[in-house]
């Protein structure tokens, strides 16, 4: 058992055993791999990233169908983060009702105010950062951000994160370079989807701190 969790945790370094192993029965693995990933927050420890792109590397080698596997990662990345929404929306204002001591009802007005206003290319950037990519629609749930903005913003995070990653991998996860330094390529990828929310955040918060000069000065 302990051995198959292993397995499971580290299917991206393992693909090629499970491949032989179950050959077709791959393709359901990995959906519900990345549907569980994004799908529920108690899931955030599942690969991801790395996943699909040593997935596109292995469809590059004719060990999988490359449009097979795509519409099917396409499908549980999408379907995984409605499921997640849903569950925000579901669970997050009957927690935030509730006279809770260390919880802020406010909270829940300023989470929903927060996703209106940037929620879209939260939920985006989210794709690419583990963990972060698990609680966003979560989040975006608990903030009753509206369902068509989040379905709009999910479809499109998703393509770009699928076809981004996969394409990837089928381009370049077979070259000697890129296979030695996986690990490395991924945290770059990762400082690449960081950096712009960082960036933002300090923009957001020099620019609050100027209006207030602003409105303190006589």
């Amino acid at each position: 058992m302990l051995e198959f969790l292993n397995m499971l945790l580290h299917i991206d370094k393992s693909l090629g055993i499970w491949i032989a192993e179950y050959g077709a029965w791959i393709y359901l693995v990995l959906f519900l791999i990345i549907f569980g990933e994004t799908g529920f927050v108690v899931l955030p420890f599942l690969p991801g990233d790395s996943l699909l792109f040593i997935a596109g590397a292995f469809a590059a080698t004719g060990a999988m169908d490359l449009w097979l596997l795509i519409v099917l990662l396409l499908v549980a990345a999408i379907g995984g983060n409605t499921l997640n929404y849903m569950i925000g929306r579901a669970i997050g204002p009957k927690v935030f009702s509730q006279n809770i001591r260390f919880l802020d009802r406010k909270a829940l007005t300023k989470t929903h105010a927060f996703y209106e206003k940037h929620g879209g290319k939260t939920l985006v950037l989210a794709r690419f950062l583990p963990v972060v990519r698990t609680f966003a629609p979560f989040v975006a749930g608990v903030g009753y951000m509206n369902f068509a903005r989040f379905q709009f913003f999910n479809v499109v995070g998703a393509l770009t994160w699928v076809l981004l990653l996969v394409f990837g991998g089928y381009f370049f996860g077979n070259l000697p370079l890129v296979r030695e330094h996986l690990n490395t390529i991924v945290l770059i990828g990762m400082a690449a989807a960081i950096v712009p929310v960082v960036l933002g955040g300090i923009w957001k918060l020099t620019s609050g701190m100027r209006k207030k000069g602003d409105a303190s000065a006589p």
